[in-house]
């Protein structure tokens, strides 16, 4: 495919992994074209976008934390410079910490996980809507924000502040969604259950999903490609009646 400038453009926070990367790889085989903010990890950013480029598509990984409001701004600035355009965002970005009890939760972790689960999304989600919406003279555009099971399940004895964040996600979602409804951005929220990705390592337990995988009704933990198939399906004009709706990514669970 060759290299257009009237491409669309999918900014997806947290591409350099997981289910960020493969919907960046995917959405780039699609047609789009594709940045990704990242916090750390150089060499997988350029992986990612080498894999864009390949596909034909222009590429652009931004160093970025998405609770920084200054960051925030800052990346969207560079995607105007570099795209002039921004026609989806995926609000993937998401941070858990080492598996816990409430009464031994720090505070400081508590406010961390906030910061980049709920207000990191509330900030790029800000920054969209100045541009997407046709109030400000945009063109419209989708909004997808990457919740978790946990925000229905509670995740106990693990993670209740990353269910409590995602949780928040989701309301913020139901909101965002009919404010801007009759502005040519529709907003809904993927939820992932037990995916083979890299985060269950930052809670101290790499093989957490072969663990549970016999409570998952399919009997399997899923792939990162079939949560991003889920959310290009939600960025695609096939989704054109469908916001404030949440899908499920679990294998039943």
């Amino acid at each position: 495919m060759d290299k257009t400038l009237d491409a669309p453009l999918i900014l997806i926070t947290g591409g350099s992994r997981g289910v960020g990367a493969a919907t960046a790889r995917i959405a780039a085989q699609r047609g789009y074209d594709v940045a990704i903010s990242y916090v750390s990890n150089d060499d997988a950013a350029r992986a990612v976008v080498a894999d864009v480029e390949e596909a034909g598509q222009r590429g652009l990984a931004i160093r970025a934390d998405s609770a920084s409001p200054d960051d925030v701004v800052q990346m969207f600035e560079t995607i105007d410079r570099t795209f002039g355009r921004i026609d989806v965002l995926v609000n993937n970005a998401g941070i858990i910490a080492k598996q816990s009890r409430l009464e031994d939760l720090g505070f400081e972790r508590m406010q961390r996980i906030f910061a980049v689960n709920t207000i990191g999304p509330i900030l790029c989600s800000q920054q969209a809507v100045k541009r997407m919406s046709h109030r400000h003279g945009g063109r419209g555009g989708v909004v997808i924000n990457i919740s978790s099971a946990s925000a229905r399940l509670g995740s106990p004895n693990e993670y209740v502040d990353y269910a409590a964040s995602k949780g928040a996600l989701e309301t913020f979602t139901i909101g965002f969604a009919k404010e801007v409804a009759g502005e040519g951005i529709r907003v809904n929220c993927v939820r992932p259950g037990h995916i083979y990705t890299e985060m269950h390592a930052s809670g101290g337990e790499p093989g957490r999903v072969d663990r549970v995988k016999a409570t998952i009704p399919m009997g399997r933990g899923g792939q990162p490609e079939e949560v991003a198939h889920a959310i290009l399906w939600l960025a695609s004009s096939e989704a054109s009646f469908v916001t404030g709706t949440f899908l499920d990514a679990t294998g039943g669970k």
